[in-house]
């Protein structure tokens, strides 16, 4: 099957533009989706409620502020998109990318 972007969308089927596959719109309707898994910079897999601690400075887009290596979030949330984490540092609400994190115990 290909990977291309340019898809038609027929009454029964898809088909691609580039190279002229066919497929059945069926054929997606069945196959279940794949849970999505989200990792931390160490490889740790992450959940809602994980608490997790910057690995290097990072500049906040738009602002003067840093947030420094060892911040520690308030519990996350995972959410769809490009920056996977959702949660709160120094009082912010922020979204985070899982490659700038790590986790941590909650005790720590």
């Amino acid at each position: 099957m290909c990977e291309m972007n340019d898809v038609l969308s027929h009454a029964d089927r898809y088909e691609c533009m580039t190279c002229g596959h066919e497929w059945s719109k069926e054929a997606l309707a069945d196959e279940p989706e794949a849970e999505r898994v989200v990792k931390d910079a160490y490889g740790n897999v992450l959940v809602d409620g994980d608490i997790v601690a910057m690995i290097k400075d990072l500049k906040l887009g738009g602002t003067s502020q840093v947030l420094k290596v060892g911040t520690k979030s308030k519990p996350i949330r995972l959410v769809d998109g490009d920056h996977e984490i959702s949660c709160k540092m120094d009082g912010l609400s922020i979204a985070l990318k899982a490659m700038y994190v790590k986790k941590v115990a909650p005790s720590d």
